[in-house]
């Protein structure tokens, strides 16, 4: 627990801190309403400011080290490297028409463990969770007594959604206009959703437009939605959208567009190839080591539990050659077992959690296919109070923002308990974080 945690548990303590004005300037955003169905933390969490600026150092290494993993492992074959983490049929061919394309634009998940923050995975889309996260932040500030403990220890935060529009305005200039564009099948449940934000970016500079991408039109060497012409596309769909049946046909009229120039592409659809746990795998594989620098390394050993893909044969683990499967049913209570390309917990397996029949079971199924084993990384968990002053303790997840100015917030997920394995399961409290100036 840092001091600025301790600071704020004490006024809580002394009355300093009342829960139901904290509740009642959280509940007037109405982003529980719109956005965020399960509730709020009932406290923000907070970085110092050596946390924060290694935080950012972090971010920035560990980005630059998945972007450059077809350069630094597969000779520049963008191609290569997507079918090594798990790319199929149509997502490999989107991946070498758009190779080389990059965005600063992603969300790392981590736990706080006892030695610092651990990543779990490092989502590099536009289309990820949290990106409102600053209106708790303002929102708190609302609160009279919360706004003079901020003041006192020189509190602030950074503004996701503001940094997340200045991205955009670089990607096509000031005056453009952007399309937040989804899959035609989620669409009517989250076009309510999109509007918001499309209003919100509004507040940035933004001339944001929203559709899916059925409604996309590309032609006369441009590309257009509502009949307003396009800057910007804001991809809401996925590269998982490319196996759907009539995938393609829909999208690669729109990805032809962005590699000819005529439109950007925010975030490349290439870009969540990064994201996947086999890129972990392959930055975390002893057998890469030499690709990379001393500085490089230290990065990868103290923030990346140790990953590899689900395959016979033999792996390092702490320092000794084991026979990968062997070694995963008889370390089944320190691994969790994970799909490389799916998202919101889906394919996660939690081997503490799991019996060893069914471990084994798990395991059966899933060698030699897109899954991965990770360590299991034991977070350290935060007390929140309850409101009568009780301290509760908490599992966390941090999903920290960088953009190209770097650090960028956090979107904070945590459910009741010790037990990180909870998370994933769905019925988080979200909140956020605020970190010394």
């Amino acid at each position: 627990m840092n001091a600025v945690t301790e600071a704020y548990l004490a006024a809580v303590a002394a009355g300093r801190m009342p829960h139901e004005e904290l509740a009642k300037a959280i509940r007037a955003t109405g982003l529980h309403d719109a956005i965020y169905r399960n509730g709020h933390l009932a406290r923000p969490l907070f970085l110092t400011r050596a946390d924060r600026e290694r935080l950012d150092a972090d971010l920035r290494t560990l980005h630059g080290l998945l972007t450059g993993l077809p350069d630094r492992l597969f000779d520049g074959d963008a191609g290569a490297f997507a079918a090594a983490v798990g790319a199929q049929g149509p997502q490999v061919g989107a991946a070498r028409t758009a190779a080389g394309q990059a965005t600063t634009l992603s969300r790392a998940d981590l736990y706080p463990a006892a030695d610092g923050f651990k990543l779990l995975e490092l989502n590099v889309s536009g289309a990820v969770g949290g990106l409102e996260n600053s209106i708790l932040n303002a929102a708190y500030l609302d609160s009279p007594h919360f706004a003079e403990f901020a003041a006192a220890h020189g509190l602030g935060y950074a503004d996701t959604m503001a940094l997340l529009g200045e991205t955009l305005r670089g990607e096509a200039g000031d005056g453009s206009v952007v399309a937040i564009v989804d899959w035609p099948d989620s669409y009517p449940e989250l076009e309510p959703m999109l509007r918001k934000t499309a209003a919100r970016l509004t507040d940035y500079g933004i001339d944001a437009l929203v559709g899916h991408a059925g409604q996309v039109e590309c032609r006369d060497g441009a590309v257009f939605l509502g009949g307003r012409r396009v800057d910007v596309v804001y991809r809401l769909f996925l590269m998982e959208d490319l196996l759907r049946p009539g995938g393609p046909a829909l999208l690669d009229p729109l990805l032809a567009a962005a590699a000819r120039g005529e439109v950007a592409m925010f975030t490349p659809i290439a870009s969540e190839l990064y994201g996947s746990k086999a890129a972990l795998a392959l930055l975390s594989d002893e057998r890469h080591r030499d690709r990379f620098d001393a500085a490089e390394l230290d990065v990868v050993d103290r923030v990346l539990p140790w990953t590899r893909m689900l395959r016979p044969g033999t792996v390092t683990v702490d320092g000794e050659r084991e026979d990968l499967p062997g070694y995963a049913r008889r370390d089944r209570e320190r691994l969790v077992l994970k799909a490389t390309m799916l998202h919101g917990g889906t394919g996660f397996v939690a081997g503490w959690r799991t019996d060893p029949d069914a471990w084994d079971r798990e395991l059966r199924a899933a060698e030699g296919g897109p899954y991965v084993l990770q360590r299991r990384v034991v977070p350290v968990p935060e007390l929140v109070p309850e409101p009568d002053g009780t301290l509760r303790p908490w599992v966390a997840v941090w999903g920290a923002f960088l953009t190209g100015r770097g650090y960028a917030g956090t979107y904070i997920r945590a459910v009741a308990g010790t037990d990180a394995g909870a998370v994933v399961a769905g019925g988080s409290l979200t909140g956020c974080v605020f970190h010394e100036d």
